[in-house]
């Protein structure tokens, strides 16, 4: 079973979801993840535009930041750190496109190593992952050819990948991230408990492609 996992790395919501879509594939390994690419915040003017200014932007993303370290297993986002930081708050792009240059190299689990650790940058370490410095430091923590990783990061065709995966949300109607689909027509939201996830999964396997869930 496929299972596509929309995401973007400035969600938190996604940071808290993330461990358990990797515990969820390694008790289902009939499971396949697939990482597709989501942009909350498109472009460095996005923010601004959704939210009023750069200023108003940050204080409200904290705010969510702090509900979705409630629902973190681990509770390891950090707001408090995050609102002392100086740079504006950062924008999807740069991040989407390391994560689908990773991809590019060494396929899905690339992509989920380098999405993690852009994440734990994020939310964790409040570093500035529109920075591209900061997004190498993780390619290389990852162990990833960074030169090659350089290059794929820069390609029209890795920006192509990023906009296919914007464009296949479209078409499925997503409108915020985290969301999973199975089988390109099963469809759940949200920062779900693990048991949730599981229950979920377990009526899929149980009856695919027999019925429609939501």
């Amino acid at each position: 079973m496929e299972l596509e996992f929309f995401h973007d790395v400035l969600c938190a919501w996604c940071y808290a979801l993330s461990p358990r879509v990797r515990r969820l594939a390694a008790e289902y390994p009939e499971i396949r993840i697939v990482h597709r690419a989501f942009a909350l915040a498109p472009t460095p003017e996005s923010l601004e535009t959704m939210f009023g200014s750069k200023e108003q932007a940050k204080r409200e993303i904290l705010s969510h930041w702090r509900a979705a370290n409630q629902n973190d297993d681990d509770h390891r986002i950090d707001a408090a750190l995050m609102a002392t930081r100086p740079f504006d708050y950062p924008y999807s792009m740069p991040g989407l496109l390391a994560c689908k240059a990773a991809e590019r190299q060494g396929g899905q689990e690339a992509h989920w190593a380098l999405y993690d650790r852009i994440q734990r940058a994020h939310l964790t370490e409040c570093l500035n992952i529109a920075d591209f410095a900061v997004l190498r430091r993780c390619a290389e923590d990852v162990g990833l050819d960074v030169a090659r990783w350089e290059g794929d990061v820069r390609s029209p065709e890795t920006r192509e990948a990023v906009e296919r995966d914007l464009a296949r949300a479209r078409l499925y109607g997503i409108r915020g991230v985290p969301t999973l689909v199975a089988e390109r027509k099963y469809t759940l939201s949200g920062a779900q408990p693990y048991e949730r996830l599981k229950s979920w999964i377990e009526r899929l396997l149980a009856q695919h492609g027999t019925s429609r869930i939501d």
